[in-house]
């Protein structure tokens, strides 16, 4: 038998301390690649064109403030109040330019905005601001009633640290069931023929008190992040006292981390905000 010394080493010890040095390697190679891919976070809200929930005050200015102290990276907005004569007579704080640039302005770096009704004092629409820059899509018209214009607002976003695009939808459905399917169905055609089956975003005000759009969408590969964490959707309205589902933020290819309605935002707008942090797969 071999004496051991001091500097001596068995070869079941050298095995050992090999294992554990690629353990170590493993795992660095695993952080590295945790900090390469970071969390971002996105908001949706239907802003109620900027009013109060029975539009008698501006909220404009108070909702940047809170959207400021946020900062996510993508927001989904429907019912913005892009441009309207009249606002400024009626409110002594309404903004001089278009709500884009004002919402934006120091803290997004780039928006896309998507008309769906117009008049004689100005028009509103979906828009999505982003800390990053946008591939800048198509307002697709998917009104189900002339008396209800709905536009699915697209653009695709790729992060810092990855090569993969994330399309983003800003939706906004309609008020009667036989339109929102209709509009559902058309939603999911756009998806499969602008996406490749890549990682998706679609968020906005559904208007689907009865989770119908949940089946349909869970069959097109997408998950709503608050009921994936909760087990149920989140109720976003009326926003003062919430009792109905309407607001959904969907995603595909696209890992959940944490998901909350923005109950204190309650003044601010009909609807109540959702708020999400997600990772890329």
């Amino acid at each position: 038998m071999r004496a051991i010394g001091r500097g001596g080493n068995l070869p079941f010890q050298k095995s050992y301390t090999t294992r554990v040095k690629v353990i170590s390697m493993t795992l660095a190679k695993v952080q590295n690649l945790d900090q390469r891919r970071p969390r971002f976070s996105v908001l949706t809200m239907n802003v109620h064109k900027g009013l109060s929930p029975l539009q008698l005050h501006s909220t404009i200015y108070r909702l940047r403030k809170k959207m400021q102290q946020r900062h996510p990276d993508l927001i989904f907005l429907q019912e913005l109040q892009q441009e309207h004569q009249g606002r400024s007579k009626r409110f002594s704080a309404w903004p001089e330019n278009e709500l884009t640039h004002f919402l934006s302005e120091g803290f997004w770096r780039d928006w896309h905005y998507g008309k769906n009704a117009q008049y004689r004092e100005g028009h509103h629409g979906n828009a999505i601001l982003s800390r990053h820059l946008l591939k800048k899509g198509v307002n697709y018209d998917i009104s189900a009633y002339r008396f209800e214009n709905r536009g699915l607002l697209h653009c695709s976003i790729q992060l810092p640290y990855s090569n993969n695009l994330i399309h983003c939808f800003c939706v906004h459905l309609a008020l009667f069931q036989r339109g929102r399917e209709r509009q559902l169905g058309e939603i999911i055609r756009y998806i499969n023929e602008l996406t490749d089956g890549g990682p998706c975003i679609v968020a906005g005000d559904f208007n689907d008190w009865r989770n119908r759009v949940g089946g349909p969408m869970r069959d097109a590969g997408f998950y709503e992040v608050y009921e994936h964490l909760n087990g149920f959707p989140a109720k976003t309205f009326p926003s003062v006292k919430p009792m109905l589902p309407m607001d959904r933020i969907y995603v595909r290819g696209l890992r959940i981390h944490s998901s909350e309605i923005l109950s204190e935002w309650f003044l601010l707008s009909d609807h109540l905000g959702i708020f999400a942090e997600l990772e890329l797969l």
